[in-house]
């Protein structure tokens, strides 16, 4: 029934999107007429002092500009204001898929008697982790607005809780006794206890674990501008936890190179005995999966 309800919301929600796509179309197209008219008038002013030895605005052209740059901000801030509307529904869009995957996922859930569920093919889950990082969305705030926590390399706040099927990195016991942090799911959380339950996100369905709050790293919400917001990003030569390439596994590196353009990936380099300066080389991270170390010791 859950399901249900929430494609018929999905439904709802992806109409209310293209109307709003729409609108910004239309936006867009009305305000040309005003940008064409601001490029000639500067243009006529240009002609108009080649013929003088100084240049100048005249009392006319400075009363037109200012009408036709007022409209042209007006026309800004209304396309401006429709666009985030269409990305508050894009993120209504993605939070009830998230919860419509994890409301099949508890349908499906098997006890101790039943066989445990197939694991995903290895290349099924690298694609799914790619595209999980390309399409975090990028914070883009008003003017004067800074970046939230959990906005490229801000961390969450002390009393932050992350939510269920959020995806973590964790710090957990391997096999051999050593400890590793791996990329995990949120499960659960105990307020009484103060721990999560969170799944491998390798080995889902199989591999759960009970930890506390300071073996859990929440992963960025949002992607990080550089452009606009360079100060929530990691900085060259900073010290992260990235996650290492194919691979479900968080690692110590430095930050070689951080982003320049909002599509960009970090440029990492992982810590690695089997090279003479102990660095791998460069290699690319996305911003999903790069978070600050929590260790101060090389292990």
């Amino acid at each position: 029934m859950a399901l249900v309800s929430a494609d018929t919301k999905i439904a709802e929600l992806l109409t209310e999107l293209h109307q709003l796509i729409k609108q910004t179309q239309e936006e867009r197209s009305r305000s040309e007429h005003n940008l064409l008219n601001i490029q000639k008038t500067h243009e006529r002013m240009q002609t108009e002092n080649k013929s003088q030895s100084t240049y100048s605005t005249s009392p006319y052209y400075r009363t037109k500009l200012r009408g036709l740059y007022t409209t042209a901000k007006a026309d800004a801030e209304a396309e401006c204001s429709i666009l985030r509307h269409a990305l508050d529904k894009i993120a209504e869009i993605k939070s009830l898929l998230e919860e419509r995957r994890i409301a099949a996922r508890m349908a499906g859930v098997y006890n101790d008697s039943d066989p445990p569920r197939k694991t995903m093919r290895r290349g099924v889950l690298m694609t799914l982790l790619q595209q999980s990082a390309m399409t975090l969305p990028l914070w883009i705030g008003k003017p004067g607005e800074s970046p939230p926590p959990l906005c490229g390399a801000i961390p969450a706040s002390s009393d932050y809780v992350a939510k269920q099927g959020d995806k973590v990195a964790a710090r957990v016991k391997a096999v051999d006794g050593d400890e590793q942090w791996i990329l995990a799911e949120v499960v659960s959380y105990n307020h009484s206890t103060n721990k999560y339950e969170v799944d491998d996100i390798d080995e889902e369905g199989k591999e759960r674990h009970t930890l506390s709050r300071r073996r859990i790293i929440p992963l960025p919400q949002w992607k990080a501008n550089p452009e606009t917001d360079p100060e929530a990003l990691f900085s060259k030569d900073q010290l992260v936890l990235a996650l290492y390439p194919q691979t479900t596994c968080f690692y110590r590196a430095l930050i070689h190179t951080p982003p320049h353009r909002p599509q960009d990936d970090y440029s990492v380099l992982f810590e690695d005995t089997s090279y003479a300066d102990g660095y791998s080389p460069p290699l690319n991270v996305a911003q999903r999966y790069v978070v600050a170390c929590k260790e101060n010791k090389k292990k």
